[in-house]
């Protein structure tokens, strides 16, 4: 292992411009997460073309970078102007604004980058520990190991995306349904293709993505356009001094692990990986009563937890194949555009990959410290941004994108119908990461199941064969039932704070905000 990451320093350091693609990567993730309308899963989604033609370690680390620069960008917006970038950041919100309000704006900001860059640096630490064990155990998996492992990856993803458990499940049939468009994976005949030679192929999983969680978001923002963002002051912002990080290290270390613990079971990801690490903070604190009123300890607490958990959600998707949320099923679709296909063997086949990615986001936990202390100042002038101008230039990103992938105009049709449809499933509740996880787990999925009754010539009892087979039988049903009151009770939570579940928090939650 430690001869692994060695190789994977030693592999970004040799070529200087994956060092730039994490300041870029970690740059424009800030951004993303801390402008209205904009998500790190939307900037993920359109930087996956430009990822065509890069070596698979470079177009991951900039997949990455984006991603935890996105997760730590959305509290910033919450400190300044009471807007979270996510429902997630709403727990840093809490204290946070409380502290700007009293003129300590620049020791939140301090505190808030901080604590996200010393959150992600741990959990990355865990992370290789803990995706390197479980790669270990599941390398023993045979076809109907690999069958029942996507049907549990399909269960748990759907049974704890969005408001009801039946439609998450619905959803992921959908996706399942799209998954058999192509070619039949055994006998080589074309299926639900109605004559078109593009879908030969099935639906290409690039415009896919753009579509779902980039267009779609779009669509959605386009309602929002004359919604106003206030400007934030510009404030200079330092790291804390030595006695506050002293103080406060106990509570960050705590919410890091909390947050990675909880970041690593798919589903509920970085919102209760923000919100137990925060009320487990004020739990043993010796002055609960100043959590809500400007507790730097709230605010570490949250982000930690929050960075935390966004990078534990990792371990599942690479080690298993099952994302643990939205922007790591997005990064999921990533690693298979780049050839890697994730799982057990990903850590075998691709080991000098997966560790130069370990590698890169520990470093990017220190570019995002670096970067953090100096782009809060500068955010107040960024959300500003007109979104009638924004949007456009997004979309025609998005589009160009979609085509360059094929040089395919009938791509851009699919981005575009995949982008409506993600938009119409929104409107009324329907998530649409299980449609994703759908397309990415059905060819797996299905490929071993057949596979597996072409060795047991069809007995069905091969998959009841090993205990491997069980355990994963029985977490699977275990996970239905579970995640049906994990929804029920993350729902009460968040109509409790006054959030919707979309990325970006609620009209209502902006103009409140803005009137502050």
């Amino acid at each position: 292992m430690f001869d692994l990451l060695g190789q994977g320093f030693l592999h970004i350091f040799m070529q200087p411009v994956n060092i730039l693609l994490i300041f870029v990567g970690v740059g424009v993730g800030i951004i993303l997460g801390s402008m209205p309308g904009l998500t790190a899963t939307m900037g993920i989604a359109i930087a996956l073309p430009l990822t065509f033609g890069m070596q698979p370690e470079s177009g991951l680390i900039l997949l990455s970078s984006i991603f935890i620069g996105g997760i730590h960008g959305g509290g910033i917006p919450g400190i300044l102007i009471k807007t979270p970038g996510t429902p997630a950041s709403a727990a840093s919100m809490i204290d946070g604004f409380e502290l700007s309000k009293q003129g300590k704006a620049s020791l939140a900001l301090g505190v808030h980058a901080f604590s996200s860059a010393t959150g992600s640096f741990f959990a990355t630490i865990l992370l290789i520990f803990g995706s390197t064990m479980i790669a270990k155990f599941a390398i023993n998996f045979g076809p109907a190991e690999f069958f029942l492992l996507s049907l549990m990856g399909l269960s748990v993803v759907s049974s704890v995306t969005g408001k009801s458990t039946v439609k998450g499940l619905m959803m992921a049939s959908f996706g399942l349904l799209l998954s058999t468009v192509g070619m039949d994976p055994i006998k080589g005949v074309s299926r639900f293709t109605f004559g078109t030679y593009q879908l030969m192929d099935g639906f290409n999983l690039v415009p896919a993505l753009i579509g779902l969680f980039a267009i779609s978001q779009v669509f959605t923002e386009l309602e929002q356009v004359h919604v106003p963002i206030v400007k934030a002051e510009r404030v200079k912002v330092n790291l804390p001094d030595r006695k506050t990080i002293i103080r406060l290290m106990p509570t960050i270390l705590k919410s890091s692990v909390l947050g990675t613990l909880i970041g690593a079971i798919p589903g509920p990801g970085a919102i209760l990986g923000s919100f137990i690490p925060y009320a487990e903070a004020k739990r043993v604190s010796k002055h609960p009563e100043k959590f809500g009123k400007g507790a730097l300890e709230g605010v570490a607490s949250a982000e930690a937890g929050n960075n935390s958990a966004a990078i534990g959600a990792l371990i599942p998707t690479l080690t298993l194949g099952i994302p643990g949320e939205a922007a790591t099923a997005v990064l999921l679709g990533g690693l298979m555009i780049l050839g890697l296909r994730p799982g057990p063997m990903l850590f075998i086949e691709n080991a000098d990959v997966v560790y130069s990615l370990f590698t890169a986001i520990l470093l990017g936990a220190v570019v995002l410290l670096i970067l953090g202390l100096i782009m809060a100042q500068y955010i107040g002038k960024i959300i500003i941004l007109p979104k009638k101008f924004l949007l456009p230039v997004v979309l025609m990103l998005c589009m160009i994108g979609s085509y360059a992938i094929r040089n395919s105009v009938f791509d851009m049709g699919v981005a575009l119908v995949f982008g409506l449809m993600g938009y119409a499933l929104n409107k009324i509740d329907y998530p649409t990461v299980p449609i994703l996880l759908g397309l990415i787990l059905g060819p797996i999925a299905e490929s071993n199941f057949r596979r597996a009754m072409l060795i047991s010539k069809g007995d069905i009892g091969i998959f009841f064969s090993s205990t491997y087979c069980y355990a994963l039988i029985i977490i699977t049903v275990l996970s239905l039932f579970f995640g049906y009151r994990l929804t029920r009770n993350l729902n009460r939570q968040v109509q409790s704070l006054g959030i919707d579940d979309d990325s970006k928090g609620s009209d209502e939650d902006r103009k409140n905000g803005n009137k502050k």
